[in-house]
């Protein structure tokens, strides 16, 4: 019986995990440039450390990770919008609050867009790179 190694198993599963680490960098910067004024400075400095540190590590066509980053914060977006476009208010047994709300429907399309497209040309070229 042979040993499995990494390098015996052969590293399949490996981009797929570098593509979720730029997607959390991608989520990062996203997060970072809504929230400028208060801790985005911050979080777009961790994006950028760990960006640099992604790209001396990881494989370069995970890269497109960070397009599907975004996505996450903009499908909150509409989750919490879902109610919108306008006024919505919601009641309890001791007060109701009433709020504004955008249209989710711009925010679901380009974050499943962005989810989608990502995902797809990220399996197509790695799937090239595995021939």
């Amino acid at each position: 019986m042979r040993s499995r190694t990494a390098e015996s198993v052969g590293q399949r599963g490996a981009p797929w995990g570098w593509f979720l680490a730029w997607g959390a960098v991608g989520a990062c910067a996203a997060l970072g440039l809504a929230a400028l004024l208060s801790v985005g400075v911050l979080l777009l400095a961790a994006a950028a450390v760990a960006a640099v540190l992604l790209l001396r590590k990881g494989h370069r066509i995970t890269a497109l990770g960070a397009l599907a980053g975004p996505a996450l914060p903009l499908l909150y977006l509409a989750y919490s919008n879902r109610g919108g476009p306008g006024t919505v208010c919601r009641s309890t047994a001791t007060e109701t609050i009433c709020t504004d709300e955008f249209a989710p429907l711009p925010f679901l399309l380009t974050g499943v867009l962005l989810l989608v497209a990502s995902v797809l040309v990220f399996s197509v070229l790695d799937r090239r790179r595995g021939n």
